[in-house]
Formats: C-alpha cells, sequence, structure tokens
C-alpha cells in the first residue's frame, strides 16, 4: 500500500516541465529504479538543490500551475514513485501527466491559487509535512507548529485508480 504525503519540497514556479522532471537524456534506462538519482536534475529554481537531502528526502510536491507540461513520457510520475513521492499538489497539471500520475495509483491534486498560497506559507517550516487521505479527499499539512487541513476535488474513477494502486490493478480487479 503506497503512503501519499511525507516531508514537503515546494517548488515555487509554473510550467515545469517534464524535461527538469527527468532530463530526457536517462529515458533509455531500462528499470524505473534506474531514473531515481535524476530526480528534478534539470529543474532551475532560485535556492533549490536537486541533490539535497530535501529533494530525496519529500514525500509530497507542491508547486504552482501547469505542472508536468511538455512532454507525455510516463518516465516524469516514475522518477517521483521510485523516490516515494505519491502525491503532487498544484493548482493546476497538464493533462496528460496528471492522467500518468492517476495510472500509475498516484495522487495529482488540483487546489485553487488560495490554497496553493496557504499551502506555500509553511515552505520556511523545516519541518513542513503533508498528509493525504485520497479516500475522503482531505489533505493536512503541518509545519512551524501550524496545521490545517483541506477538502479537494478528485473524480469518483480518479479515486479508484489511486486506492487501486494504479490502472493495472484497476483493471484486474474489475475485469
Amino acid at each position: 500500500m503506497k503512503t501519499f504525503g511525507g516531508p514537503a519540497l515546494f517548488l515555487d514556479r509554473s510550467d515545469i516541465n517534464t524535461d527538469e522532471i527527468i532530463p530526457a537524456k536517462y529515458l533509455t534506462e531500462i528499470t524505473k529504479e534506474d531514473l531515481k538519482p535524476y530526480l528534478l536534475e534539470d529543474l532551475k529554481l532560485p535556492g533549490f538543490d536537486p541533490k539535497s537531502d530535501k529533494t530525496y528526502g519529500a514525500g509530497a510536491v507542491v508547486t504552482r500551475a501547469n505542472f508536468g507540461c511538455g512532454s507525455s513520457r510516463e518516465h516524469a510520475p516514475w522518477v517521483f514513485e521510485v523516490n516515494g513521492i505519491n502525491v503532487v499538489i498544484a493548482q493546476s497539471f497538464a493533462r496528460i501527466f496528471r492522467q500518468n500520475m492517476f495510472n500509475c495509483g498516484m495522487a495529482a491534486i488540483e487546489l485553487s491559487p488560495e490554497k496553493i498560497d496557504q499551502l506555500f506559507t509553511y515552505a520556511g517550516s523545516a519541518d513542513a509535512s503533508i498528509e493525504v487521505d485520497v479516500a475522503n479527499s482531505t489533505l493536512t499539512i503541518k509545519g512551524g507548529g501550524r496545521e490545517e487541513s483541506m477538502q479537494f476535488d478528485i473524480s469518483p474513477f480518479d479515486k479508484a485508480l489511486v486506492l487501486a494502486g494504479g490502472w493495472v490493478d484497476y483493471a484486474d480487479s474489475k475485469y
């Protein structure tokens, strides 16, 4: 059973594309595990170090709009999955990236710009973490002695994919 959450990694930029999530030069790797050391390798953000413990210790990503734009590669969700990140929270996602997340049994949670801004108020907390209850469509963020919960929308089908563990497990249980 996958967990959904953990220490939060805040990526304060819109339009983070799949080449920044996993550079194309690694797409010839044979296994998902082989992608692991290259997570966010080409992402350029002030103060962001893709090789830091904060990146590799994260369990959830909070970011801005149009996350996962670019190519339709499944490698982008895979590199998060092999690094223990099963939830990405954004204002919006590129359509194919979003569906690849659900197909892999991972949560792609869309929130309003106001709620994303509220989550970013925790970005300065060294202990910021997020726990997601997919079944009840709620997330809880904690950090700096504060805690708050939010509801999110997820379609019944996408929720079923996540709770089943992804498309293959869902199809095995239904067909």
